[in-house]
């Protein structure tokens, strides 16, 4: 199966959290925060968006930060991803 996002949508898959701290104190599960970069796998066309034009930026393969808490969370073939807009990607990390 695959995802395909339509308008101004994106599916991001995360990357691991780390593990440990920079002092090397290691993080259980719970204590672990959601994580914010991620790489983009699919972008949609943009287009009218809300009575406004949308050009997309991100490209597949771009690794992004996306705002916290930001998007939809879906299951697709063992793996997970999110579906977030293009407006809660904050930044493209180089």
């Amino acid at each position: 199966m695959t995802i395909k996002p339509l308008a101004d949508r994106v599916v991001v898959k995360a990357t691991e959290a780390e593990e440990t701290t920079k002092t090397g104190i290691v993080l259980p599960g719970a204590a672990k925060e959601k994580p914010q970069i991620a790489e983009v796998v699919a972008v949609g066309p943009g287009g009218l968006v809300d009575g406004k034009e949308v050009k997309m930026t991100v490209k597949v393969g771009d690794k992004v930060i996306t705002s916290k808490y930001s998007g939809t969370e879906v299951k697709c073939d063992g793996e997970e991803y999110s579906i977030v807009r293009q407006s809660d990607i904050l930044a493209i990390v180089e």
